[in-house]
């Protein structure tokens, strides 16, 4: 018994075969935040990578990332946003870049500091002299209340 032979449309085809994808080259931004939320704030900085937001927390966090041009925006938040600190540099495929970012001290007229190795947080001299003349006002107030007694 012989079978007919189906129309073209209904014969089963080979699957078709693609080029295997080829995948644009990789890297690994190594960025630490350095700091803790008992240091420098409860919320972490803000991080975008060419524009993206990243979610980060406090000490490294390994991001990949496309290999090539690679600008990084840093920012704390805190009522408004300090801290502002931008890297531009390149990735080279399979490269791991170490990039730190810390906050500084305080919120008012203070950039944030970012580069390859660690950094130093700005704004301490502002924090000790303002601490410096509550503490002045403070003995003031209790010499005068001594005197006046």
């Amino acid at each position: 018994m012989s079978y007919p032979q189906q129309p073209p449309q209904f014969q089963p085809q080979q699957p078709q075969q693609y080029p295997p994808q080829q995948q644009a080259p990789m890297g690994m931004l190594q960025l630490t935040i350095q700091g803790s939320i008992m240091t420098s704030s409860m919320i972490p900085p803000k991080v975008q990578l060419n524009g993206y937001p990243v979610k980060v927390k406090y000490g490294r966090n390994d991001i990949p990332v496309f290999a090539g041009p690679l600008h990084i925006d840093v920012h704390c938040e805190w009522m408004r946003d300090f801290g502002k600190a931008a890297l531009d540099f390149t990735v080279q495929p399979n490269q791991a870049v170490p990039v730190f970012y810390a906050s500084p001290y305080h919120q008012f007229a203070s950039t944030g500091s970012i580069g390859h190795t660690k950094v130093k947080r700005k704004g301490l001299g502002f924090l000790l002299g303002l601490l410096g003349i509550i503490l002045a006002a403070s003995v003031l107030v209790v010499l005068l209340a001594a005197l006046n007694s």
